[in-house]
């Protein structure tokens, strides 16, 4: 049976995991290594059992476990050409870098049962891309990281089974922080972070009735609380022009700091 689950989501560091039973893969490795065992714990699974760590974007909320990770277990990593292009600049796998797979977005890729597409995100990075996974018909997405959504990432989030979205920050939050103005236009930029009120207009979009469970997660520790982001888009779907209401689905905040629950497919 397919499972998904967060290890850790927010702005200090993001581990997901989703397999089938037979196969095991983390998306990003932004947290200590140390954490990821612990997580993989939870689940019955050794870090040796990842047949794959797929990376979205080369920031270091996303791969600053991958050095340890790849040095002690040796999983193959599979990233874009612009990700792996950094990782590799910066030595953080330096001497394994035959473990690399080079993936690029609207294409699809295998590990063992695991089908991966890959979809663009709009990032301020190097090729970020977000991941639609499905193996035994059931289906899941990473969708973190992104400035904005359209019509394509919309189509990419179709039919699925679970999500993991962004809803790092609250406008207003962010705006009368203590943010430098330099690091709040960023955010708010076109090539940002998603906030609240558009992952919930984005959600409105792609629920149907069989999705089974909706993390929100990626949230800032400074601009954001989980009950303002839960709040927030369950209204905006509330108030989109859906036969659906906030309170039809499954919806948690995934933490910083602790596992989420595990959600079986």
């Amino acid at each position: 049976m397919p499972r998904f689950a967060s290890i850790a989501s927010g702005s200090s560091g993001n581990s997901i995991y989703f397999g089938s039973d037979n196969t095991h893969i983390l998306i990003d490795a932004g947290i200590s290594n140390k954490r990821i065992e612990e997580g993989l714990k939870n689940l019955g699974l050794k870090v040796s059992d990842l047949l794959g760590v797929f990376i979205t974007h080369e920031h270091s909320d996303h791969i600053q476990g991958l050095k340890t990770l790849t040095k002690k277990y040796q999983i193959p990593i599979y990233a874009t050409k612009g990700t792996l292009d950094y990782i590799k600049k910066k030595k953080i796998i330096e001497g394994y870098e035959g473990l690399c797979n080079i993936i690029a977005a609207d294409t699809e890729f295998s590990v063992a049962d695991i089908n991966a597409k890959v979809f663009k995100i709009s990032h301020d990075a190097s090729e970020p891309v977000g991941f639609r996974l499905s193996t035994a018909g059931k289906s899941v997405a990473v969708a973190t990281d992104m400035g904005v959504y359209d019509e394509y990432i919309v189509d990419n989030l179709q039919g699925l089974d679970a999500i993991m979205l962004e809803a790092n920050h609250d406008i207003r939050m962010l705006e009368v922080g203590p943010y430098p103005y330099h690091l709040k236009r960023r955010i708010l930029g076109n090539k940002g972070h998603l906030c609240n009120e558009n992952a919930g207009k984005l959600l409105a979009r792609i629920l149907h009735d069989k999705i089974k469970h909706i993390f929100l997660g990626h949230l800032s520790k400074e601009n954001n609380y989980p009950s303002l982001a839960y709040e927030t888009v369950k209204v905006e779907i509330d108030e989109a022009d859906v036969e659906y209401r906030g309170s039809d689905f499954r919806i948690d905040v995934a933490k910083r700091d602790a596992m989420s629950e595990v959600v079986l497919l």
